[in-house]
């Protein structure tokens, strides 16, 4: 092998081990965001900074390896790790509980944020991508609640009206951490 082979190996290796890195510190983030929580009274879903990191997550890491760290985070959720929520049923039964449909969403959502983001430098580009984010998690969550009540409006009532103003929040503080840093993050990648 030659000098120029085994630095293309070594550079290829260095960037396998960086996406596994960055992979697993996105599973993190979105970890420790939901160890911030607070009730909501009059709804079982809690307030968290899930989606806040989902949205990170997804901008950051694109499309495959945000939504890939979201599908490694369900999974280490459902194999018992305490990763969700400290509020709910424990390991898989979280997936099919009131939080169950918002979860399942996670990828879906860093999927299409990784992919509306572009380079990060159109501010309404970001902003657009992560509503696009809430919306999916939303309708996500909403779906579940759908199927536990039996009703639309309740569903929405109790999963997506008392989370409004705060998710605008959210999309805020979303825009204002991928627009200088997506480029240079992905550059990375």
């Amino acid at each position: 092998m030659n000098v120029q082979s085994q630095t293309a190996v070594v550079s290829s290796s260095q960037l396998v081990w960086r996406r596994v890195a960055a992979v697993t510190l996105g599973t993190a983030l979105v970890a420790a965001a939901a160890q911030v929580t607070g009730v909501i009274p009059g709804t079982p879903v809690p307030f968290t900074l899930q989606p806040l990191a989902v949205l990170i997550v997804g901008g950051l890491l694109g499309p495959s390896l945000g939504a890939s760290s979201l599908i490694l985070y369900l999974a280490l959720g459902a194999a018992g790790l305490p990763v969700f929520t400290p509020v709910g049923l424990p390991g898989a039964a979280r997936l099919i509980g009131p939080t169950g449909g918002y979860l399942l969403a996670y990828p879906v959502a860093a999927y299409a944020v990784g992919r509306l983001v572009g380079d990060g430098t159109r501010a309404l580009r970001v902003a657009l991508a992560a509503l696009a984010g809430l919306a999916l998690i939303h309708l996500g969550g909403l779906a579940q609640l759908v199927i536990l009540t039996g009703s639309a409006a309740q569903a929405a009532r109790l999963g997506t009206l008392p989370f409004v103003a705060g998710d605008l929040g959210k999309l805020a503080i979303a825009v204002l951490v991928l627009r200088p840093t997506v480029s240079a993050f992905r550059a990375r990648l």
